[in-house]
């Protein structure tokens, strides 16, 4: 899988991008849960107001709390304010207290305000101790202390300071603070709504900088995996566009589809979550363990137990469906190959009735790709209520056990609401990695078959020092004791093939069925390459030279005519785009095409289907050899490209052909004796063997094969006055 990400490497700039956002988007998220917690510790519980270190305090609060605090402690509390003379606190914010000074905190850091936090809470619980003593002894003090003063003086009168844990001398501390607000005159509901919306407004605009980055990382997260699969298609392509018939011969054509579309669809998904999950997870999960440990390290275990019952889910469902990802690509591959064989061979279906059989095959094909997708979706189905329920338990056990430290004052309401949500976000972030654990076997299925494909030794390159052809030797073609064996094949399919077509000449070959006729005539534009020995076109081995350059020599008419969807003009003009249209119309005269062509209505521009369906056989041929014709090479082939056409078109063909492209030369394959009389150099081939070689008529005195198959296809009568043609040519 990592292999593909080699075609990304000018994508840094995008990849730095989504981590940078990740990132952001995970520090925002893991930020959220600590400002819930403070608007139900401090919004809610407390009124706003945050710790124990008061905005404001009266002159006889500020001396008393001197007094009891450690004489250290004290020292900093003074530094941390500053005294308002009474003028100073008219002029003020604080102006409806009218009784006397004041002392306004100054801006300090938030190491110092939380080490005050702890000295001066203590001191406030102190100071409301000593106060609710000299209360109970003398009931006349209580004439100068409000009503939450005493309130809170009467709870604090039995209780030992240090013996309190740190959430009730917070709360305590809090309620001294809200008294002393109070006793100056300051709105205590105004101070609450304040610090609400300012709260819930930085969570909003927390909420909105996340939800832009994940737009963001989702956005540029597609745009990377759509640029990886179009460059792996591209490769692909490009790739089996350089394929020999011995590569064709490993992978079939519907695998080649389905490794081409589907598979690199399933590896665009994965990389498109993977972008997203590699580094978001990690980080949330880390930052997540990392506050919980801040808030509440007592409760880890609860998490603990969450995680090993999801990576154990994880473990089963690995062990269950991951050998059927492995199989199911091929699943896929097998039902496009049995569709296409269906399709492509519906009129020998139909001929045979074999409907029911085909229909079977299919319907087996389809079954086993359905029940094997079937499982694998049942296994993913499983998965998220199975997940769910380890999530809603783990809620339940945390609040059971939050409940318990609450009520032991060992943290706030806050606290377990912002702990639930970290654990949430700790699942949370192990499902996304069990997602892309998912998604990964079959991914790296795809990725092993494309790059099965990309990784392909191709065994038809170009010279890394390419030489360039002999212009005195133009248009000639050489076989130099040419061995040719299949690959994988134990037996060589042409022995000792040693010949010269010369330049401007028509030479032929003849044989018996799988005599080798193909396979020789394959072997110049290099679909494969000799075994043994050496072919050489205008002087020159046909491996020395680039093979672009080769091809522009040979003008190729197969077997089976091609055509192309398009018009008719397109496919003319397939081997020589800026063919002018008398060329195009000369070439489609030469191969007697013009007669079907001018009739129909828009004639060259006549639209030909895929696969060139809507034409017969003879049209389809005719097409492909004025294709070959519209490019004018130097060298003809025609691999049996005559056997669609009747006798008296074959005729005017070749005639056509011969007095159009008399410079150039041509080699031709056919089955025809008839097709061949013509020719200056006839080649028999048996068994793979040259048997003989020379006119039609010196092989019809030497060649023992030769005579079989003109008897064979001619009468005594034909025999003799295909003698005359040939002498008289």
């Amino acid at each position: 899988m990592l292999k593909l990400f080699r075609y990304l490497e000018k994508a840094y700039l995008p990849i730095a991008g989504i981590v940078i956002l990740l990132i952001m988007q995970a520090t925002c998220e893991l930020s959220l849960p600590t400002y819930t917690s403070s608007i139900v510790n401090v919004g809610i519980q407390q009124g706003g107001i945050e710790d124990a270190v008061p905005e404001v305090m009266r002159e006889e609060t500020f001396q008393g709390l001197s007094m009891v605090m450690k004489e250290k402690d004290a020292d900093k509390m003074r530094k941390a304010y500053e005294l308002y003379s009474k003028k100073q606190v008219s002029d003020s914010k604080y102006k409806t207290y009218k009784e006397g000074k004041l002392y306004v905190r100054k801006k300090i850091s938030a190491k110092e305000r939380a080490n005050l936090d702890k000295s001066m809470a203590k001191g406030m619980l102190t100071m409301s101790s000593q106060m609710a003593k000299q209360m109970a002894a003398n009931p006349q003090a209580e004439a100068g202390l409000s009503k939450s003063q005493k309130k809170m003086m009467k709870q604090m009168e039995n209780m030992n300071v240090d013996d309190m844990p740190d959430s009730i001398i917070s709360q305590a501390a809090i309620s001294f603070v809200k008294s002393e607000y109070k006793a100056i005159g300051m709105n205590l509901e105004d101070i609450q709504t304040k610090y609400m919306l300012k709260t819930g407004a930085i969570m909003i605009g927390i909420a909105l900088l996340a939800m832009a980055a994940a737009v963001s990382v989702t956005l540029l997260s597609a745009r990377l995996a759509a640029k990886l699969s179009r460059i792996i298609r591209d490769k692909i392509f490009k790739k089996v566009m350089d394929f020999t018939n011995s590569e064709f011969d490993k992978f079939s054509t519907a695998s080649l589809i389905t490794r081409s579309t589907n598979d690199v669809q399933q590896i665009q998904m994965f990389v498109t979550m993977m972008f997203r999950i590699v580094v978001f997870a990690p980080v949330m999960g880390i930052g997540g363990i990392f506050k919980v440990l801040t808030t509440n390290a007592q409760m880890t275990w609860t998490i603990a137990i969450g995680v090993a019952a999801i990576m154990m889910v994880i473990f089963v469902l690995f062990t269950v469906a991951m050998p059927k990802f492995k199989i199911l690509q091929k699943l896929i591959d097998r039902l496009n190959l049995v569709t296409r064989e269906i399709l492509t061979g519906l009129p020998v279906i139909r001929a045979f009735s074999t409907e029911k059989h085909e229909q079977k095959r299919f319907d087996k094909a389809n079954m086993d790709l359905m029940k094997t997708n079937l499982f694998v979706n049942r296994a993913m189905t499983f998965m998220m209520p199975v997940m769910m329920l380890i999530m809603n338990g783990l809620t339940v056990l945390i609040v059971y056990v939050g409940a318990g430290n609450i009520d032991l004052g060992r943290m706030q309401v806050g606290d377990l609401m912002a702990f639930i949500q970290y654990a949430m976000q700790i699942i949370m972030s192990f499902l996304f990695i069990s997602m892309v654990s998912i998604m990964m076997p079959r991914a790296q299925v795809a990725a092993e078959r494309v790059n099965e494909v990309l990784d392909m030794e191709i065994m038809i390159k170009n010279p890394e020092e390419p030489k360039e052809f002999i212009p005195e030797k133009k248009g000639e073609v050489e076989f130099k004791e040419v061995y040719f064996c299949y690959p994988d094949a134990d037996e060589a399919v042409l022995h000792n093939i040693s010949f010269v077509a010369p330049a401007g000449k028509t030479t032929a070959f003849i044989g018996s069925t799988g005599s080798g006729k193909s396979t020789l005539i394959n072997l110049i534009p290099r679909f494969f390459d000799v075994t043994r020995g050496s072919i050489l076109v205008d002087g020159r081995d046909i491996r020395e030279v680039k093979h672009e350059d080769l091809c522009e020599k040979i003008g190729y008419v197969p077997q089976k005519g091609v055509l192309f969807s398009g018009t008719i003009e397109s496919n003319l003009k397939y081997g020589k785009e800026d063919a002018t249209q008398e060329e195009v119309k000369r070439a489609a005269q030469i191969a007697q095409a013009t007669d079907f062509i001018e009739e129909k209505e828009e004639k060259y521009k006549s639209p030909i289907a895929q696969g060139g369906t809507n034409v017969s056989g003879g049209q389809k041929q005719r097409l492909s050899i004025a294709r070959a014709v519209a490019k004018d090479p130097e060298i003809y082939i025609f691999d049996d490209s005559f056997s669609a056409l009747d006798y008296k078109t074959d005729l005017a063909l070749r005639n056509a052909l011969e007095k159009e492209t008399h410079g150039s030369t041509k080699l031709i394959v056919a089955q025809r004796i008839s097709t061949i009389l013509h020719a200056d150099q006839i080649i028999v081939l048996d068994e793979g063997n040259i048997v003989g070689k020379g006119t039609h008529e010196e092989l019809l005195e030497t060649c023992p094969v030769y005579q079989q198959i003109a008897k064979s296809q001619l009468s005594e009568d034909d025999l003799k006055k295909a003698k005359g043609v040939s002498a008289h040519e």
